[in-house]
């Protein structure tokens, strides 16, 4: 009777859910975020109008538009997903700031989205390690 070791199976399967789920959060996240950034770049009233709250100018909506956009395609790249994932990081730090001091509305959307990419930018630090090492030695 053959039998795997419990050791092997073990330390092999939560590597694999781990990945799974990591992978979920960023298919998600992605949809997410590149959805409300084609709404801001196609001119969407309520964004136009959200933008125009801010005060800062459409040039903005445009700016904050491709960002997301850019971003929830690099979370599909397995090489680019850690940056874009501290990219969409640091854009949602600033949606949280931006509805809860200028907008004064609830900040929870894009907090928990925001903690949805700090878990994506933990798990693929390693990579991220990576491709900022192999860039920086060009």
């Amino acid at each position: 009777m053959s039998t795997i070791p419990k050791s092997e199976t073990v330390a092999h399967t939560p590597g694999r859910a781990t990945s799974i789920g990591v992978w979920i959060l960023q298919v998600v996240l992605a949809a997410i975020i590149a959805g409300g950034g084609i709404s801001k770049l196609a001119g969407d009233p309520v964004m136009v109008d959200m933008f125009a709250d801010i005060g800062a100018g459409q040039w903005l909506r445009y700016l904050v538009g491709a960002l997301e956009v850019a971003g929830g395609v690099g979370l599909l790249i397995p090489a680019l997903a850690g940056l874009a994932s501290l990219g969409l990081a640091a854009l949602l730090t600033g949606a949280v700031i931006t509805d809860q001091f200028v907008l004064e509305q609830s900040p929870w959307l894009p907090l928990a989205l925001l903690v949805v990419a700090a878990v994506i930018a933990r798990a693929r630090w390693s990579r991220t390690e990576a491709v900022v090492g192999t860039l920086l030695r060009r």
